[in-house]
């Protein structure tokens, strides 16, 4: 307070307004010199804007759109020279004191509220002007009524004079008047043609014949580009709405339905704002230098411009959507506006979050729905989840599907694939279980009710809590989906925990894993070796010949020869015999096969598709079986018996053929042990380091499934990793087809092997005779068939099948340390343990 010059500009004020009592005067002054010395601040934030649009906003809640009208004009010419000299900097704290004063209800309550009019005292050098008298009376009426304090530095109007002859030339070169361009632009923005302001190819514009000047044609084209629009947003409901409610594939649906909904009640705000305007629009225009604008309500283009630019940003908005939306429907539109809405304009991301909430309530009814019911109400398929119409037996796996491309983006992929499967397991215990007990959960907790207030807040637009922020973004997958995310995990654990109780309980699920496994993996050692005992020489015979019914004869017999007959009778009913489609030359090992009935709802797990895997694992082992029983049989044919050590331990004739076969029988017991060992290796790698391994590992994950879907996948990991194990997998193509090859080797050494030895059975099986004939006859008799042609031809053979045996079990042994898998890796280990197989030859 330094400045003389603001100390004297305070001294007149003060002395102005107490000119009364000097001695007030001074006290006033002094106490002024001390506020303003002072460091006393507001405590809001100096903004003029927010101060301004306080102002504003009080005017028109008070009723008073026309001084709220007014005032926007004045603060936009104040604002407008701030540039120039001399005018006041400190807008923000004018703007403050005008809103304190109104708001003290005891300087409202004065005579006329406000600061009085305070004129100045400048020498006037007309004073016998009488129009210059009645314009200071005017100003002096006029400033007392409106409360506004008038410092006038333009005594001769010059600068009301310039404005008045700028506007005399502005009209000059107008030929229309500016109340009815309002009057057009109005119809415009109603998609009506006015009758200047009409609808061409490039929206609403005026004629090129009509004369005005450029800044007002530009502004005419800003306003009316609202009117093109709104035609727009209207045309896009309009055939939107048309179409519903129909079954067509061009329907916009439910949440289409609500997407027009909303955009008809913004039009509908949109009209109000209209009318409101148009009953401006009647009072006339004042001119430059008139009182009618302190009096009257009148819409001029500039007003115009200030009342419809927060409308235009809405119906630009409007305009994006419906044509972002155009041909979409469903959860993929609800995806398009929440993309929209990732603005960081608040403007913006307010008004699509209102969408948001409209469009997303269908959707967010179709969830709860299928949650807690497992019903579908999409007439319009508008839904994330889709049925599909099959057969029980492939309704989880089948009957729905998730459409990836009605998933909104603002659920995420963990959150849809729980939705999908709660409802889905409600469907599967209704239609594959004939289980009700399910609904009586919804009914014993309040998960019904519970999705219906989260509804009820969605739409409402409500806030979670009470400390909320109040930006209406609580909702369905809007960033906000904790609550919904919660609800549908514990709606899908309970669900999930009585399927699986079902499974386990009602229908004994592991009891039949077991049986598989017993039967199907030929886990039942007894059963398995009573079985080959009795089917056997059946399925020696060629396939056509073969019986199913006495096949399944045979089969009963064999479960009653072992353990298996104390098993459930409904497990043993499930098994069957199955014969192969058969081709020619087929025997009867080629065809046979076991198989394990399943019902539903076992039938879900136990498919066509495993039960195709069961049967290639089967007959798989089924076939190594085969290969260990042929060289058992050849053992029990060639083991030490009193009737051929007679033959090598009696002297006498054909000496020279006794040289011959003891090297063939030599060579013959080294090849059998050679392949028994491979064979009996292999098994052990089967039956323990493969069935058993992947058993244990199968029961325990099938201990910790929390859900169909996990013991699905847990169930196919099993049935995958005996496969590759087993070295079916389709990467170990190669390495089956050798060990093939070295079966078919054995099967073939079994069958030469009794043609071999067909003398040796001949002698054991002659009538007996006196100790004395056999002693002389018998060792003569047994080596004069086996001529030098029999054991020459049996050399060749056993030669021929030793090269081959050997050829593929190389090959198979070098083939195993190129697999992948750890397992087959021990195999090699296993069968090289002396590294026999990896010397040079």
């Amino acid at each position: 307070m330094d400045d003389p010059k603001t100390l004297d500009l305070l001294s007149e004020l003060v002395t102005r307004l107490r000119s009364s009592s000097s001695a007030a005067a001074a006290g006033d002054l002094r106490y002024a010199k001390r506020l303003l010395s002072s460091r006393l601040c507001s405590s809001l934030s100096q903004d003029e804007h927010a101060m301004a649009e306080s102002i504003k906003r009080s005017l028109a809640s008070s009723g008073k759109s026309s001084e709220a009208l007014t005032f926007a004009d004045l603060h936009s010419k104040l604002a407008a020279r701030s540039s120039l000299p001399g005018s006041i900097q400190n807008r923000w704290a004018l703007l403050y004191l005008l809103k304190s004063l109104s708001d003290n209800p005891r300087l409202m309550n004065s005579v006329n509220g406000g600061l009085p009019y305070l004129p100045l005292e400048i020498s006037n050098p007309n004073p016998s002007s009488a129009a210059a008298g009645q314009n200071t009376a005017r100003k002096k009426n006029m400033g007392y009524q409106t409360g506004v304090l008038h410092i006038s530095k333009d005594p001769e109007n010059v600068r009301e004079n310039a404005m008045r002859e700028y506007s005399d030339l502005v009209m000059e070169s107008t030929e229309l008047e500016e109340s009815a361009l309002v009057r057009d632009v109005l119809y415009a923005c109603q998609g009506i043609d006015g009758r200047y302001v009409r609808y061409g190819t490039d929206g609403y514009d005026l004629p090129d014949s009509i004369c005005l000047p450029k800044s007002t044609k530009i502004m005419i084209k800003k306003l009316c580009e609202l009117g093109w629009l709104f035609k727009k947003v209207k045309t896009f409901i309009e055939n939107s709405m048309s179409n519903f409610p129909s079954e067509k594939e061009d329907s916009v649906g439910t949440i289409g339905h609500a997407f027009c909904s909303a955009l008809k009640d913004e039009l509908t705000d949109y009209y109000k704002l209209l009318a409101i305007l148009e009953s401006h629009s009647t009072n006339p225009i004042p001119q430059p230098g008139s009182d009618l604008g302190f009096q009257t309500n009148y819409l001029s283009l500039r007003r115009l411009s200030v009342w419809l630019a927060e409308p235009t940003v809405r119906m630009r908005l409007m305009a994006v959507l419906t044509e972002i939306c155009n041909g979409l429907k469903g959860g993929a539109m609800a995806s398009a506006i929440h993309k929209q809405a990732q603005h960081g304009d608040p403007i913006v991301r307010d008004f699509m979050s209102k969408l948001l909430k409209r469009v997303c309530s269908p959707l967010f009814k179709m969830v709860r729905v299928w949650v807690l019911e497992g019903e579908l109400e999409d007439v319009f398929n508008e839904f994330f989840i889709v049925e599909q119409p099959v057969k029980a037996e492939s309704l989880w796996q089948e009957g729905y599907r998730i459409e990836t491309s009605m998933v909104p983006c603002f659920i995420s992929d963990k959150l849809a694939r729980k939705i999908f499967r709660t409802g889905k397991s409600i469907n599967f215990l209704r239609v594959c279980c004939d289980d009700s007990e399910w609904a009586k959960h919804v009914l014993e907790t309040n998960w019904q009710e519970r999705f219906l207030e989260l509804e009820n807040r969605f739409i409402s637009g409500t806030d979670r809590q009470a400390g909320g922020t109040g930006t209406g973004n609580w909702g369905l997958g809007y960033g906000q989906t904790d609550e919904l995310e919660t609800l549908v995990f514990e709606a899908a654990g309970r669900i999930d925990k009585h399927l699986m109780h079902v499974i386990y309980d009602r229908f004994r699920f592991k009891d039949h894993c077991l049986a598989i496994k017993r039967y199907l993996l030929l886990g039942q050692g007894d059963f398995v070796q009573s079985l080959m005992h009795e089917v056997g020489p059946d399925l020696s015979d060629s396939a056509n010949k073969i019986s199913n019914f006495q096949l399944a004869s045979k089969l009963e017999t064999s479960i009653r020869a072992s353990n298996s007959q104390y098993d459930d009778r409904d497990i043993l009913d499930r098994l069957k015999v199955k014969l192969m489609d058969s081709e020619d030359g087929n025997t009867g090992w080629d065809v046979f096969s076991l198989e394990y009935e399943a019902t539903k709802p076992l039938d879900a797990i136990f498919n066509c598709t495993v039960m195709n895997k069961y049967l290639r694992i089967f007959n798989y082992l089924w076939r190594l079986k085969r290969v260990e029983d042929s060289l058992t049989h050849i053992w029990k044919s060639t083991k030490p018996n009193f009737i051929i050590s007679r033959i090598f331990t009696k002297k006498g004739e054909n000496d020279q053929n006794k040289l011959k076969l003891i090297p063939l029988l030599r060579k013959f017991q080294v090849l059998w042990n050679e392949m028994n060992h491979f064979i009996t290796n292999f098994q052990y790698y089967i039956m323990f380091e493969v069935l058993e391994e992947s058993w244990a590992r199968f029961s325990y994950e099938m201990e910790a499934s929390s859900d169909f879907d996990d013991l699905l996948v847990a169930h196919e990991k099993y049935l995958s990793s005996i496969l590759e194990k087993s070295l079916l997998g389709e990467k170990s193509g190669g390495l089956l087809e050798i060990l093939c090859r070295v079966f078919e080797v054995v099967l073939r050494f079994r069958n030469r092997a009794d043609g071999w030895l067909e003398p040796f059975y001949a002698l054991q099986l002659r009538p007996k005779k006196s100790d004395k004939n056999k002693s002389q006859r018998g060792p003569r008799n047994a080596l004069t068939q086996l001529d030098e042609r029999h054991l020459r031809k049996m050399g060749e053979d056993l030669d021929q099948i030793a090269k081959e045996y050997s050829n593929s079990l190389d090959s198979f042994i070098k083939q195993l340390p190129l697999q992948q898998h750890v397992d087959l890796k021990y195999l090699f280990f296993r069968l090289n343990f002396t590294e026999y197989y990896s010397r040079p030859a």
